[in-house]
């Protein structure tokens, strides 16, 4: 009888064993919760390649957008935990979401199984290129002097261009009126004509558009510098004790996915995200190489939600 038992264990080690080695078996799909050409489009399309040559089978991207993400989202919560269903999703869909919808079709930490964290995007602080200031610290000192009269755009209610700003201003006791508009482009336009004088913006933009001199880049929002901002101090650097905030990317599975395929799916990219080439053209789309594993993920998940809880509690903003 204990002969028939050690055989049998041996025999579901083995088979365990032999799936894990099969796995995967078919392409993998990635939904964006997104249009296609924007920055999680660009970020899955880059890691996609190299992943495809770790894991042997294909990656194919679907875009699902609509609701901030959440079209997307729900697709993968109801998807078969097989491996063969991932999304690509960012700090607006996982964290801020849940406290912006009041009826939110997914919870993050119920609904998904956390792969891994791929990467971090620090935000550039703006004001237009015509304001007198050339430091956070003269922003800061002007705008107090000018209780209500300095106006800054986001790219719409409850996003994160709007929660920085916010976040900023609860850090410093400033007073400054938001100014939504329907995306970020608008919004520069704005920010470059001087209808509103300051902006968060995503590296990439706010670097192009600071080296044409088009607007004044004072401070990234990340503990470090950025590489493609590197003469930019951080606003912890520029005297705002503890301010650290930046968006990140990562990509999870739905709930209940077995974990050796979890655990064979957060090796794969970490294996991706070692390669020093992607690292390179990840700055240079204005994230910053940021691994974690599904574990630390979903640690990482947990702890930055009520964060951004509070920032939309703050800024009173709702979508439903």
């Amino acid at each position: 009888m204990n002969f028939a038992k050690a055989a049998l264990a041996a025999l579901l080690v083995t088979a365990g064993a032999a799936a894990l080695a099969a796995f995967p078996e078919r392409p993998i799909r990635v939904i964006i919760g997104f249009p296609a050409g924007g920055p999680l489009d660009q970020h899955a399309r880059l890691l996609s390649d190299r992943l495809q040559a770790v894991l042997g089978q294909p990656i194919i991207i679907d875009y699902k957008s609509g609701a901030g993400g959440t079209v997307g989202a729900q697709e993968v919560m109801k998807a078969a935990p097989d491996g063969y269903t991932l999304m690509l999703a960012n700090t607006g869909v996982m964290v801020i979401n849940p406290a912006l919808y009041s009826k939110l079709p997914y919870n993050t930490v119920r609904d998904f199984t956390p792969i891994a964290r791929t990467a971090m995007q620090p935000l550039a602080l703006l004001v237009n290129a015509k304001l007198p200031v050339n430091s956070l610290k003269e922003f800061v000192d002007y705008t107090r002097a000018r209780p209500g009269q300095i106006n800054y755009g986001s790219a719409g209610n409850g996003g994160i261009s709007h929660l920085v700003p916010e976040m900023f201003k609860n850090a410093t006791g400033l007073f400054m009126v938001h100014i939504p508009y329907r995306g970020s482009a608008p919004a520069f336009t704005d920010l470059m004509g001087g209808q509103v004088q300051f902006m968060a913006e995503s590296i990439p933009q706010a670097a192009s558009y600071h080296k044409q001199g088009k607007v004044k880049a004072l401070a990234v929002t990340s503990r470090e510098r950025s590489p493609a901002l590197p003469e930019i101090p951080t606003v912890i650097e520029s005297g705002i004790k503890g301010f650290e905030v930046v968006g990140f990317y990562g990509f999870l599975a739905p709930a209940g996915l077995p974990k050796d395929v979890t655990a064979r799916l957060s090796e794969a990219f970490r294996q991706v995200l070692a390669s020093p080439e992607v690292r390179h053209l990840m700055v240079a789309q204005g994230a910053d190489p940021a691994f974690l594993g599904s574990d630390d993920f979903g640690k990482f998940l947990a702890a930055e939600m009520p964060r951004w809880a509070e920032a939309v509690r703050q800024s009173g903003a709702r979508l439903d």
